[in-house]
């Protein structure tokens, strides 16, 4: 009797367990669209992330506007800046990949993989929330 109650609990459980991953692979973005908004960190910068995978920062230090692509998979996003007023570093001209996580709805935080941009890194790796 007591293998029976141990093995419908298990059952509970596992059917809960799947019902939640179902529902979340259902309602949670991929790709771009995973990133997509405006957001902000405690810099001022704000960072429109499009979910046709094009992006514009508006950064306050240094001052810059600055346009680009990025990609997404998985958990790692790269950027790569096209264009931007004023002269772009060297350092900026390559691609910065970022791990991302986004802890709740109106967070997004990053880590750096690999970038040689100093002035992305200082703002990408900020905390950044939703505008």
């Amino acid at each position: 009797m007591r293998d029976m109650k141990l093995q419908n609990s298990l059952q509970l459980i596992f059917a809960g367990i799947l019902v939640a991953l179902i529902s979340s692979c259902a309602t949670t973005p991929s790709g771009p669209a995973a990133l997509a908004g405006a957001w902000t960190n405690s810099l001022g910068t704000v960072w429109t992330l499009n979910a046709d995978g094009t992006f514009h920062v508006a950064a306050t230090q240094p001052k810059a506007d600055i346009w680009g692509n990025y990609t997404v998979a998985n958990d790692t996003i790269t950027v790569q800046e096209t264009r931007r007023v004023g002269p772009m570093p060297k350092s900026c001209k390559g691609p910065g990949i970022y791990k991302f996580s986004r802890p709740d709805q109106h967070t997004l935080a990053f880590v750096l993989v690999s970038d040689k941009c100093k002035p992305r890194i200082q703002n990408v790796t900020q905390a950044w929330h939703s505008k």
